[in-house]
């Protein structure tokens, strides 16, 4: 798995303390002066500890993404707010190659098995493209441990979102994988924000889920109903 920020907005931060001191000051957003970096901090803080997210949507992010597997693609594009440009088998001849889970790798005779599934499905997806079968038919024998590139571009506030649910301990190994490259990634340009990048328990401050991996209680540990 490769994972490179491609681009984003310049000075995201300064363009957060722009967005909430317009909501909150008599100034325009062309008027607002200048502010320390703690000062910024301690605003954006504020107003995302608040609830008030919408500043967050003018700061985006677009990632390359490459040698995934069609696994984690699926579970991708779920997260509507964003958007994806993925390399297509349709007009892609497909290269062999495998994306193996943890989990087959470390057992030898989950791995002989593994591999002989994946060498059988190569060799009738070339026997079909040298029947003249269209690329867009044959890729239906392909494997979802195919690898595959996508580009993903996500404002900052789906980035939080996608990243609570993606980085939690009980996430999918593959794209809680590719949530931690995702982080390092935004850390290079400022720690600040990615901080911000955390499972969700850690914000809410207790665990959603019906299990808790133990980093945080419960939500009905924390909350008791009357």
């Amino acid at each position: 798995m490769r994972v490179r920020l491609i681009q984003h907005t310049p000075e995201p931060l300064r363009t957060l303390y722009v967005a909430a001191r317009t909501c909150y000051s008599p100034a325009g957003p062309l008027s607002i002066e200048e502010a320390t970096r703690e000062k910024i901090e301690t605003l954006i803080e504020k107003v995302f500890r608040s609830g008030h997210e919408s500043i967050l949507e003018h700061v985006s992010f677009t990632f390359g993404i490459e040698g995934v597997s069609r696994v984690l693609t699926h579970q991708l594009v779920r997260h509507r707010i964003a958007s994806f440009s993925q390399q297509s088998q349709r007009y892609v001849k497909m290269e062999e190659g495998v994306v193996v889970p943890p989990s087959i790798k470390r057992n030898r005779e989950a791995m002989e098995l593994f591999q002989k599934g994946i060498d059988h499905a190569w060799e009738i997806y070339r026997g079909l493209l040298e029947m003249g079968i269209k690329k867009e038919d044959a890729r239906f024998i392909l494997p979802n441990a195919t690898p595959s590139s996508i580009v993903m571009t996500m404002n900052l506030r789906e980035l939080i979102h996608s990243s609570g649910l993606r980085l939690c301990f009980r996430a999918q190994w593959e794209i809680r994988m590719l949530f931690t490259y995702i982080k390092r990634e935004v850390k290079k340009v400022d720690r600040f924000i990615a901080d911000f990048l955390q499972p969700r328990c850690i914000h809410l401050g207790y665990c959603p889920e019906k299990k808790t991996c133990g980093l945080r209680p419960l939500k009905r540990e924390v909350i008791k109903d009357d």
